[in-house]
């Protein structure tokens, strides 16, 4: 696992997450096997993603937010709202260099 990002780069990744839409939900059920695995897949080919906590999801942000960072070995840059932006360096489709 990579250090942890600096301000700095954390700024860079929200910067980059701007334009992006969610293409993963967190429902009731809270984070599954199946969510993981999903979202590991497309950090590897994406880098940087947003996944969406819904309205029926009472948990902590926060908390779920960093369950599903630590889960997927992925940095968490932001939680928005119900919005949580996650990063992690791709192995084979390395896009985003850091400043």
């Amino acid at each position: 696992m990579s250090a942890m990002l600096t301000g700095k780069q954390k700024r860079h990744l929200r910067s980059l997450a701007h334009h992006l839409d969610p293409i993963f939900q967190i429902g009731k059920g809270g984070i599954s096997d199946e969510l993981v695995r999903g979202v590991g897949e497309a950090l590897e080919a994406r880098e940087l993603i947003k996944v969406s906590i819904l309205q029926n999801n009472t948990d902590d942000r926060d908390e779920l937010a960093g369950e599903l960072a630590e889960a997927t070995g992925a940095e968490l840059v932001q939680v928005i709202g119900r919005t949580v932006v996650l990063y992690r360096e791709s192995r084979e489709n390395k896009k985003i260099e850091l400043p």
